[in-house]
């Protein structure tokens, strides 16, 4: 049979739900191709392709040798006279070969379009992600982890890479996506994500954030910000002091800012610290990137004091006299931005004063405001996009690993329950270094619902936050032969790939649609 000319048929049913297709390659062994991963270069056909629930990439070549086909690690599983098909593992080897060849498998720097971040948590998901782009015009960021979820995952940001770029090539999605490094605390994060090839970086400075600045007298603001590191800041208190107090900023035609001493103290007492160890980040990323292109976003979202106008202000314009450049800054907003829930808070007074955020980075021009927490916010969706103007950075990662538990609850009830009851149990010690509020009392134990209702689970604002905090947990906790969910999951999801595909597109298509 001529696998090449197969493979050509099925290259023309590209679609956006990628449907498999049958390459039989003999009575015993067949080849499930995704269609839209077929590309071709240097006279060889790249697809990945099922066999079982596993994936692989295939290459059909020349049997002539050839530098291409030799990059990649694998086993010849076909012959004919003229060609082989060599099966490779997705492996990092495998992933960084295929990148030097195929240019859209690269991440990229986004810049200040408005880009979506796709948290991928299990390493399965990004397919669906890229297949909820069909409406909206957001850039995709696939692969985006932090150092917590790193470290709650036992992944590697590598293992992150890899998961994204191999679907990339397999959804066939050449349009150019991005990869974030999350929540950056100390520069050897930012060395292991920079060695993975991530090239936007989150600087989280939240551990340096004074959150009871708004509570200190005026004595208390000056000791605070006499001794703050002024050398590290290139600068001193009095020249500060001239910049901002008693000044007046404007912003707009409809928004001034006028600055008194407290304000100036405040900022400097709330931030002063912050900055300081921004600026050190980001010395330490540009020296190490060695002029590999990278984008910087600044995030003080995960702190208790919510960020005032003058605040986000003062705190681009220093970021911008100190030379660090940066395309992103997630401010804390006011209100409560839980994980996994929608928005709790007066959306009148966050339009109000999300506007004059709006306005603040039109003034400085280049950069955008970046909402984290973003995972089903679906109420202030509505709002930013009815502004139209706004650009904007979503970031989520939980809901994707509840879609994924979704699909266990809908496929494999008595998994989830498992997986509930032992969430449950946790709960109350994982929360703590999570924005949440759910109360078990409003729950119940697994045994308690009907299958229907596990599925309604997911619906409740207590349960969703249950199940997302307790991840790390249920993904890495072991017994004696191996571990008790995290196959498990991964088996159900892999089986159940077109579900699990279709809930997250669905999912995903609701957080975009109200920037449309």
């Amino acid at each position: 049979m001529d696998f090449q000319k197969l493979l050509e048929k099925f290259s023309d049913s590209k679609s956006v739900t990628n449907d498999l297709l049958e390459l039989k390659i003999n009575d015993s062994y067949s080849i499930q191709v995704y269609p839209n991963s077929i590309n071709h270069l240097n006279e060889i056909m790249f697809f990945i392709g099922r066999e079982g629930i596993e994936k692989y990439l295939y290459l059909l070549a020349p049997k002539a040798k050839s530098a291409t086909k030799e990059k990649f690690n694998g086993a010849i599983v076909n012959e004919s006279d003229t060609q082989i098909l060599k099966k490779c593992e997705l492996s990092k080897s495998n992933r960084v070969a295929l990148q030097s060849l195929f240019s859209f498998t690269v991440p990229q720097v986004l810049g200040i379009n408005d880009s979506f971040g796709f948290g991928d948590r299990l390493g399965l998901a990004n397919a669906g992600h890229i297949r909820s782009l069909n409406i909206g015009n957001f850039k995709p960021i696939l692969a985006q982890q932090s150092i917590r979820e790193l470290t709650r995952t036992q992944r590697s940001a590598d293992e992150v890479m890899d998961a994204a770029v191999w679907a990339v090539f397999q959804e066939g999605y050449k349009n150019g996506f991005g990869s974030d490094a999350d929540h950056l605390k100390t520069p050897a994060d930012i060395t292991v994500m920079l060695d993975a090839g991530f090239t936007m970086f989150t600087f989280d400075p939240g551990e340096h954030v004074d959150n009871n600045a708004d509570e200190y007298d005026e004595q208390k603001l000056f000791s605070v910000v006499a001794n703050l590191p002024w050398s590290e800041l290139n600068d001193t208190f009095p020249a500060a002091e001239r910049r901002y107090s008693q000044k007046e900023f404007k912003i707009s035609n409809e928004f001034i800012l006028n600055v008194n001493e407290q304000d100036f103290l405040r900022a400097y007492a709330k931030y002063g610290k912050a900055i300081a160890h921004i600026k050190k980040m980001f010395e330490h990323l540009k020296n190490e990137s060695e002029g590999r292109p990278f984008e910087v976003e600044v995030s003080v979202d995960e702190t208790e004091s919510v960020t005032s106008t003058f605040e986000h202000f003062f705190f681009a314009n220093e970021l911008h006299r100190l030379k660090v450049e940066f395309v992103s800054l997630a401010p804390r907003f006011i209100g409560d931005f839980e994980k996994g829930i929608d928005y709790k808070g007066d959306l009148d007074l966050f339009k109000r004063e999300y506007v004059k955020h709006l306005a603040i980075t039109k003034y400085f021009g280049n950069y955008k405001i970046s909402l984290h927490s973003g995972s089903d916010k679906f109420s202030v969706y509505k709002v930013i996009g009815s502004l139209h103007s706004a650009h904007t950075h979503v970031k989520t990662a939980g809901t994707s690993y509840l879609e994924a538990l979704r699909v266990v609850a809908a496929e494999d009830p008595k998994l989830f329950r498992a997986i509930y009851n032992f969430c449950f149990g946790l709960y109350e010690t994982e929360k703590m270094s999570y924005h949440v509020s759910a109360v078990l009392s409003n729950l119940k134990p697994a045994s308690g619902y009907t299958d229907q209702e596990l599925l309604g689970l997911f619906n409740s604002e207590d349960a969703r936050q249950v199940l997302h905090v307790t991840f790390g947990k249920v993904l890495t906790e072991k017994t004696d032969s191996g571990y008790l969910f995290k196959n498990k999951i991964l088996n159900c999801l892999k089986e159940n790939e077109e579900t699990h595909y279709k809930f997250l597109t669905n999912h995903f298509v609701k957080h975009i649609e109200p920037f449309c």
